[in-house]
């Protein structure tokens, strides 16, 4: 009812900090930021507060109970203000869970994970799945472990990394491959970015030998980086080609060139075809 959904100021930092003190109260608190664009904000009450209370009280306070939802990524017409990806902005900041669902299917499940877990979680809402026509959900509740990758596809030569929207372009990508080059591709949909599921992805990367990573997000800093780093570091003698990261540009997003930014498939393609090629 209103006392429990209810609307407030539009002003980030105190919908956050609202949350912080509902969550530490022992309430079940879920935030939400109309679009994550604006979710800067409420840096310092996310990363200064949130993250670190339970640290910083030495475990006798935390607002494990918060979570903060909102929008996420491009739609077809944001542009600067309502298409930004800014997961990794956040991946450096050790007490939050990071969580990106690719289908409503994966929406709902992840997200009753994010509000039962004892720590905050930023629940990074894909825009088209607001669009999203068809897919089965359940009515009962459920849950998706959380800091757990899905392999939607194995595969023996190529490994495509990916989350949110960009699963389904890495999808297309994976038969393409199949179909054009005979490029066997395993797929990962990474689901939770921070704490991200290391495991899942050497193993793959081990057998394959190939790894891509795509993002809409900029490719400078962006959490492809991350990955690259620690599939480097862990799986370096198994590695045949260099590791590709197929991502936005380095600019702010644009309006009128957005068919030109975003990572589309056929990037994805070019960069797998120099990886066989290597």
């Amino acid at each position: 009812g209103k006392d429990r959904v209810f609307n407030t100021p539009l002003c980030e930092q105190g919908i956050v900090g609202f949350g912080i003190g509902v969550a530490v109260a022992g309430a079940t608190a879920i935030a939400e930021i109309q679009f994550a664009d604006y979710i800067f904000p409420a840096f310092d009450q996310i990363v200064n507060e949130a993250a670190k209370y339970r640290y910083r009280s030495g475990d006798l306070f935390n607002c494990g109970n918060l979570t903060i939802r909102a929008p996420w990524g491009c739609v077809g017409h944001g542009a600067l203000y309502h298409s930004q990806s800014p997961e990794a902005f956040f991946a450096h900041c050790p007490g939050i869970k990071i969580v990106i669902p690719r289908s409503p299917l994966q929406a709902k499940g992840l997200l009753l994970s994010c509000i039962e877990d004892k720590n905050p979680c930023i629940f990074f809402e894909p825009k088209i799945l607001y669009r999203a026509a068809v897919e089965q959900v359940p009515v009962e509740p459920y849950n998706i472990p959380l800091s757990q990758a899905e392999v939607l596809q194995t595969g023996s030569d190529v490994t495509l990394v990916a989350w949110g929207t960009q699963v389904h372009v890495i999808k297309e990508v994976a038969a393409m491959a199949q179909e054009k080059l005979g490029v066997s591709c395993e797929v990962i949909d990474l689901r939770t970015i921070l704490p991200w599921d290391t495991e899942t992805v050497c193993k793959s990367v081990v057998k394959t030998g190939r790894l891509m990573i795509s993002h809409e997000a900029p490719l400078t800093g962006g959490f492809a980086s991350e990955i690259s780093s620690t599939v480097q570091e862990e799986c370096f003698l198994n590695l045949e080609a260099p590791i590709s990261r197929v991502c936005g540009y380095d600019t702010p997003f644009p309006h009128i060139f957005e068919p030109f930014y975003i990572p589309d498939k056929w990037k994805c393609y070019d960069a797998l075809r120099k990886m066989i090629n290597y």
